[in-house]
């Protein structure tokens, strides 16, 4: 847990730090900047997901409603406007509560309400743009990037976008033998939305026995009766730290293109299929997870499935390919960021 009795060190006072990002991939780009946060009296705003109450046992987290600007691009302007609501009442009761000295986020919509009350209210407001936009800028930071103290992009096309934000482009590939593996397959559609098309495709090719050995299956918020085929395990949510220990067992994993999802498999060694969600299809508010499959694919990471009928001769592509090690390393972010730190603190004595 956080220290909140965290003293003084080297002249600069420790910052109530909010850190809020809405889940997934956005969640752990925080998470990757533990070395800096931890130095404060921080806490965690982030949905209410299985992600994110796995995070309440370790270190202070507000949950918020989930709402989405898509939801009503996907014909829902009523559902968006009543979760909007909602999470504008927690985001204001959160803010007067916690009264935050600094707020870092990495988006998505969720938690906007959080960062602009916060700014509103006196707090400095570190916008990071998601490492998932690489072509062009999501709608949260179309929001945030005007009324943020400070911005930060993950890509040199955005750069070119916002030059006056500053850039850090954290991808890395490593250089180091990949770790042993099962006969796993882990297939996951992520923290926050359901993807049937997804779940059914990968049944289908474990039944044809396109899919050999072990398979684990995060099917998320939709009802799934147990499939009854043998080596089959489903679960509707996996704790963060159970998920660690399936990555580093699988062989395989088939994911939706969320960049969370994708980095860290490949952090694992995991032969890596992409399964997008489409906005053409009602599964995701717009196609940054095509941008990102696509990118990652064209680099030679993974392979990236549009058509669930391709899904097999992605398999078989993937086992074919020598596996490949990727990461992202937010060391010279973390720096730029104590540096900003301590010239807060120091002003806050």
């Amino acid at each position: 847990m956080a220290d909140a009795t965290a003293t003084e060190q080297n002249g600069v006072r420790p910052l109530k730090m909010c850190l809020a990002a809405s889940g997934g991939g956005h969640l752990r780009q925080i998470l990757d900047l533990e070395s800096v946060w931890k130095e404060h009296d921080y806490f965690f705003v982030t949905e209410d997901t299985a992600l994110g109450r796995s995070l309440g046992e370790k270190h202070p987290v507000e949950l918020v409603e989930h709402y989405a600007l898509g939801q009503a691009r996907l014909g829902h302007p009523l559902h968006m406007a009543a979760g909007a609501w909602r999470n504008f009442r927690q985001s204001l009761a959160i803010v007067r509560r916690q009264k935050p000295d600094v707020v870092i986020s990495t988006g998505a919509g969720a938690v906007f309400f959080t960062a602009l009350i916060a700014k509103l209210s006196g707090a400095k407001f570190v916008h990071i743009e998601s490492f998932a936009r690489f072509h062009h800028p999501s709608a949260f930071g179309k929001m945030a990037k005007p009324v943020a103290t400070i911005s930060f992009v993950q890509s040199p096309a955005l750069k070119k976008i916002w030059p006056d934000a500053e850039l850090f482009d954290p991808f890395r590939m490593l250089d180091t033998p990949r770790p042993p593996k099962q006969e796993l397959t882990f297939a996951t559609v992520g923290a926050t939305l359901p993807f049937p098309r997804l779940v059914q495709a990968v049944l289908d090719l474990k039944r044809a026995g396109g899919l050999p050995g072990r398979l684990v299956l995060q099917h998320g918020d939709q009802d799934l009766e147990d499939p009854g085929i043998p080596g089959v395990e489903i679960c509707r949510t996996i704790p963060f730290d159970d998920l660690q220990l399936l990555l580093r067992d699988a062989d395989m994993v088939i994911c939706h293109g969320g960049s969370g999802s994708l980095v860290t498999a490949l952090r694992a060694g995991c032969r890596v299929i992409s399964f997008p969600r489409r906005f053409d299809l009602g599964e995701h508010y717009d196609d940054h997870q095509e941008e990102i499959s696509q990118t990652f694919a064209d680099r030679g990471l993974l392979q990236s499935v549009r058509d669930e009928s391709k899904l097999g001769e992605a398999v078989a592509a993937a086992k074919a390919a020598e596996p490949k090690l990727a990461t992202t390393d937010q060391t010279a972010l973390a720096n730029r960021l104590r540096e900003l730190f301590a010239g807060w603190g120091a002003k806050k004595k």
